[in-house]
């Protein structure tokens, strides 16, 4: 091992640039070199290469989004090109390579170890449904702007006495709608694993009015239904008037927490060394505070179960 290459790919997630400072200085201080490949595996497909030093990944902690920027690839799924993508590492000098994304990326990685290239992947996603690791980079993050979006919605709904419904992201998953509900103190979250009527949500509503309850919150994960649709069936059903906004990719962006940044020093350290090692085909993850391995192929497409606890919780704590 002598070069090491490093990409980000799929959506960007806050943190991603603190994992790849974490990769560059601590491959640079063991003696190795480093290449930063631009736009993912569009980028290396395209040969998009630069050397990273030192000084390329100063100030670079605090920022969201990457500095390698990211994209998505329809021709790096094929067979033709992910041959392609071999070659060019090899012909870059490139030994070891660190994916640094989701689901999709970790997929793409696989394929390569399973051409020989020894790959490590760093799971960042503000989703959080990757299998193996009970954190991914930029959830923590993508959850706070969630509760603080919420917060200050729940001002003017304390305010005018309407409902509110927030949308937020998390594609299939219902993690982030899950989380930032409970620390928001939502009345009702939908979610797709525990999925709740639009009669029940509208039935909640009722009881907390007739207790003299005159504004709610309800949080809907995008992947469970249209905050919009949930809108129009409380509407009829109620006579309320309630309220929609989609929080959308203000979710992404933004400067990561302090969680999502030492999760991310902490991977991307972890990922060097297992190519130290000249291991390869593994996902870094966390479990129970400890950072570990997983070989890609026990975790690829399977999903993060979401804690059943965290829903009973939310209901029960506003009855």
């Amino acid at each position: 091992m002598t070069k090491i290459g490093v990409l980000t790919s799929g959506g960007d997630a806050p943190g991603m640039n603190a994992a790849i400072r974490a990769v560059v200085r601590t491959a640079i201080y063991n003696g190795y070199q480093v290449v930063g490949i631009r736009r993912g595996y569009a980028g290396l497909l395209g040969g998009e290469f630069i050397p990273l030093e030192l000084g390329s990944v100063a100030d670079i902690i605090h920022r969201g989004g990457t500095i390698l920027r990211t994209a998505r690839s329809d021709e790096f799924r094929s067979p033709a090109g992910q041959a392609r993508a071999q070659q060019n590492l090899g012909d870059a000098g490139i030994t070891g390579l660190i994916v640094i994304g989701g689901d999709g990326s970790l997929q793409g990685a696989e394929a390569l170890w399973q051409r020989g290239v020894p790959t490590i992947v760093v799971p960042a996603t503000i989703d959080n449904d990757m299998a193996g690791t009970e954190l991914t980079i930029g959830f923590d993050t993508a959850v706070n702007t969630a509760v603080s979006a919420i917060d200050r919605i729940r001002d003017t709904a304390t305010s005018h006495e309407r409902t509110y419904i927030i949308e937020v992201m998390g594609r299939l998953a219902g993690h982030i709608a899950a989380a930032a509900g409970l620390a928001a103190g939502a009345e009702s979250i939908v979610v797709p694993e525990a999925r709740v009527s639009n009669r029940e949500i509208c039935e909640r509503l009722e009881r907390g009015f007739r207790r003299g309850k005159r504004h709610s919150i309800i949080v809907v994960s995008e992947g469970a239904g249209s905050g919009y649709e949930i809108s129009e069936y409380i509407r009829a059903c109620t006579g309320q008037e309630p309220r929609v906004t989609v929080l959308g990719y203000i979710q992404r962006g933004g400067s990561p927490t302090a969680n999502d940044r030492i999760l991310a020093s902490r991977m991307g350290y972890f990922a060097v060394e297992l190519l130290r090692q000249s291991r390869g085909g593994l996902m870094v993850g966390i479990q129970k505070g400890k950072i570990l391995s997983l070989p890609m192929s026990e975790v690829a497409g399977r999903p993060h179960a979401l804690e059943p606890d965290l829903l009973q919780l939310s209901q029960i704590l506003s009855i």
